[in-house]
């Protein structure tokens, strides 16, 4: 059955993009939060071009090879110059969660303004029996509180960001989560829950 994962690579303080982050910005000045995809021997066997230390390979390839489909908020859709018309993910489509129209969108991806049951329902169905993955923080904040997320994974990087836009926005209530797996690797260390409902 799918899953509806969110993973994230993060700083300590809980940053997922450096202080003014925006179109032709990218995320502002947090590059460092993914140097680990490039600083190992190991290349991903899903991600052309990253080259990763073999535990992280190991950890998030098969978490890589997991998603059929990702969910991404508007925010992270013009951070990331639209994917380039296609996805953040070289095997999944991707589904844009907007409350405004987008008019670059593409054939490749599908806009949904009607809210994030919807989105991920979309999603799903795109999968095609793999997982959903969530990418923004908006997104991920979203679905937790309409309880929609089966997992959360932080690659966290130990950096204190001091600013930029946070993981996770206010939830009305308390998340409980289980840790499944902690892998401590070169630069940073994978830490796998899932959502205790």
């Amino acid at each position: 059955m799918s899953k509806v994962i969110t993973a994230h690579a993060v700083s300590v303080d809980g940053y997922i993009t450096g202080r003014d982050p925006g179109a032709g910005r990218g995320l502002g000045d947090a590059t460092m939060l993914f140097d680990w995809y490039f600083d190992g021997d190991t290349p991903s066997q899903v991600f052309d071009g990253f080259h990763l230390s073999e535990p992280s390979a190991r950890v998030f390839d098969a978490l890589a090879g997991r998603v059929g489909a990702v969910v991404a908020g508007r925010n992270t859709y013009e951070d990331s110059d639209h994917f380039g018309g296609g996805s953040p993910h070289p095997a999944a489509r991707l589904v844009v969660l907007s409350h405004r129209p987008a008019p670059e969108i593409t054939d490749r991806q599908t806009l949904i303004t009607t809210g994030i049951e919807d989105a991920v329902a979309a999603a799903l169905k795109a999968a095609d029996g793999k997982d959903v993955g969530l990418m923004g923080g908006g997104v991920a904040t979203e679905a937790l509180k309409a309880g929609l997320v089966d997992e959360v994974i932080l690659h966290q990087v130990p950096i204190l960001l001091g600013g930029g836009r946070p993981f996770f926005q206010t939830l009305p209530g308390h998340v409980r989560l289980h840790l499944l797996q902690a892998v401590p690797t070169p630069g940073v260390t994978h830490l796998h829950y899932q959502v205790q409902r």
